[in-house]
C-alpha cells in the first residue's frame, strides 16, 4: 500500500480552484507518503501559471489529460458540485483513488452510484468534508466517549463566509449550489 517501503501516493488536481491553492496543495505537499504531480485547468496557461507558482511537475489543458495520466494514482476533485459525480466516475474507471469535495453528489442515486464504481474498481473514494477532521470536533468527540460532558442534547453551529462573487456557482441551483449541499 502507499506510504509502505518508499511508495509514495502521486497526486494531481483537477482544476485551479481556491480550495486547492489554499488548503490541499500545502497538505499534500508537507504529507510524508504524497507528491503532488500534476494540475489540470481547462486553460493550459492557468494550469501552467500555478505549475510554477506550486512547484508542481505536469500541468495539463484538460481535465481528460490528467485522468490519463499513468504516473498519477489518486486525484483531488474541487470543482463545481454538478461536476463531481462526472469526473468521479472517470477517474475512478481511469483507475485513479479519488478525494472529491463536498458534497459528493447532487443526490443520493449520484452517491450511489459513485460508491459502487469505487468497489468494483477496488479503490479508495472519499469525501473531503472538512468538519470530520477539525480539531475542535474530535475534542468534542473524545469528551462525550469519555462521558465527561454527558450526552449532547442540542448542538448549534454555525458556518460563514465572504460571499462577494455573487456569481458564484453557490448561488446557481442548476450548478448544485445551496447551503444544503454544501455544510448540509
Amino acid at each position: 500500500m502507499f506510504g509502505d517501503k518508499g511508495r509514495r501516493l502521486q497526486w494531481g488536481i483537477l482544476g485551479s480552484s481556491l480550495i486547492a491553492r489554499v488548503c490541499l496543495i500545502a497538505a499534500i505537499k508537507k504529507a510524508h507518503n504524497s507528491d503532488l504531480i500534476a494540475i489540470a485547468s481547462r486553460s493550459l496557461a492557468r494550469a501552467q501559471r500555478l505549475q510554477t507558482e506550486y512547484d508542481i511537475p505536469k500541468a495539463y489543458g484538460s481535465y481528460e489529460e490528467l485522468i490519463d495520466d499513468p504516473e498519477v494514482d489518486a486525484v483531488y476533485i474541487p470543482l463545481p458540485n454538478h461536476l463531481h459525480y462526472p469526473w468521479t466516475i472517470r477517474a475512478l474507471e481511469a483507475g485513479k483513488h479519488v478525494l472529491c469535495e463536498k458534497p459528493l453528489a447532487l443526490n443520493s442515486t449520484e452517491s450511489f452510484e459513485m460508491v459502487n464504481k469505487a468497489k468494483e474498481c477496488q479503490l479508495i473514494l472519499m469525501e473531503a468534508s472538512m468538519y470530520r477532521f477539525q480539531p475542535r470536533i474530535n475534542e468534542i468527540e473524545k469528551l462525550v466517549a469519555s462521558g465527561e460532558i454527558g450526552e449532547p442534547k442540542i448542538v448549534r453551529a454555525a458556518f460563514t463566509f465572504q460571499a462577494t462573487d455573487k456569481n458564484s456557482f453557490r448561488f446557481l441551483p442548476e450548478m448544485g449550489g445551496g447551503a444544503l449541499l454544501d455544510v448540509g
